[in-house]
């Protein structure tokens, strides 16, 4: 991609995603599914999941699988709130982008 992904909207996907399970979701499966949308490696993402958590909007917990403890990230209240203010100022930013570059400015 040629576009950089700064911080507030890597913290506004990583969000959205997590917040798509109840339950929350383990540090593979949320890289996996970022990697739908953007390129991303783990050692990217757990500074950003550590941030989130550090600003209560994930909480974590872990869950045995297989033997081994996996560590599960849920989004809070408060990272609803977040993710509900970043879904707001996406929607705006992208249709001002969207008539840049459609010539409607």
């Amino acid at each position: 991609m040629v576009f950089n992904t700064g911080a507030a909207l890597l913290d506004a996907i990583v969000l959205a995603v997590i917040s798509k399970e109840e339950e929350g979701l383990y540090g593979y499966k949320i890289t996996q599914d970022v990697r739908k949308a953007i390129e991303l490696s783990e050692s990217t993402l757990y500074p950003v999941l550590r941030r989130l958590q550090k600003d209560e909007c994930l909480e974590v917990y872990d869950r045995e699988c297989g033997g081994r403890n996996r560590r599960y990230y849920k989004i809070t209240e408060k990272g609803t709130a977040q993710l509900n203010l970043y879904k707001a100022e996406w929607a705006s930013y992208s249709s001002k982008i969207t008539r840049i570059f459609s010539g409607r400015i």
